[in-house]
């Protein structure tokens, strides 16, 4: 328990704390991850994911995209680490949550500040046009699903390969990361660029580094400060049981 005590003291003590996740915290509920042994790529070819082909042929990709997005996610609720995050950031310990997930779980936890580097998979958006809409019972009856405005194919608003990163996510992303005095990493191992420069920015411009993962990732001997080698939800009942929330 001493890194929990020691990750603890430096939680209490720290003014500016911004959180990044990645698909180890969504995995106990029921989000399977991309990569690894258990990832959804094992499964389907990543290529589907291109957004030029996207364009090509928008009603084949969508059988791949409801399959994969919304069947396999449709019962995904948050879990006690989520959970963990927004009580933090209610306690205005935690300023923000910089996540690579599209699961909108963070949200549903109660956590606000939520700066999605790829996207949501709970919102739509027109190619044609660029009006969005919240994914509701009747969006899968016809694929691809349509804009009412214009009538242009809508896509899932989550970041294709081939997509750029909105300017303003990234630019909000590293301003937390230049601002923050703590960055706690939990469930990324640090592959997918450029998500994964942001902590290494924060660690350059002075934070200190937790880190939750179940094994070493490309962060540990980098970056971090102190590692807690469990799984989320196992970190955060730790980490309440040593953390004091009144802020005396």
């Amino acid at each position: 328990m001493n890194n929990y005590i020691e990750a603890a003291k430096i939680i209490k003590k720290s003014s500016h704390i911004t959180a990044f996740t990645g698909a180890g915290i969504s995995v106990e509920s029921g989000v399977p991850p991309f990569r690894g042994k258990e990832g959804l790529w094992n499964k389907y070819d990543p290529a589907i994911l291109d957004i030029n082909r996207f364009y090509a042929d928008p009603e084949k990709i969508w059988g791949y995209i409801k399959e994969i997005f919304y069947d396999y996610f449709a019962s995904a609720k948050p879990n006690i680490a989520h959970e963990f995050l927004a009580d933090l950031e209610n306690k205005d310990l935690i300023k923000a949550v910089i996540t690579q997930n599209i699961d909108d779980l963070h949200q549903e936890a109660g956590s606000e500040n939520v700066l999605e580097f790829h996207g949501n998979s709970k919102k739509l958006i027109c190619i044609k046009c660029g009006q969005k809409y919240p994914v509701n019972e009747s969006t899968f009856d016809n694929l691809p699903p349509k804009c009412d405005k214009c009538q242009g194919v809508l896509k899932p608003d989550f970041v294709f390969f081939g997509e750029a990163i909105p300017n303003g996510t990234r630019e909000l992303s590293y301003q937390e990361a230049e601002s923050a005095d703590l960055f706690l990493i939990i469930g990324t191992t640090g592959e997918v660029y450029p998500a994964s420069m942001i902590p290494i920015y924060a660690k350059d411009n002075g934070a200190k580094i937790i880190e939750i993962n179940t094994k070493k990732s490309n962060y540990t001997d980098q970056i971090t400060d102190i590692f807690l080698e469990d799984k989320a939800s196992i970190a955060v009942k730790k980490l309440m049981k040593t953390l004091p929330f009144d802020k005396k």
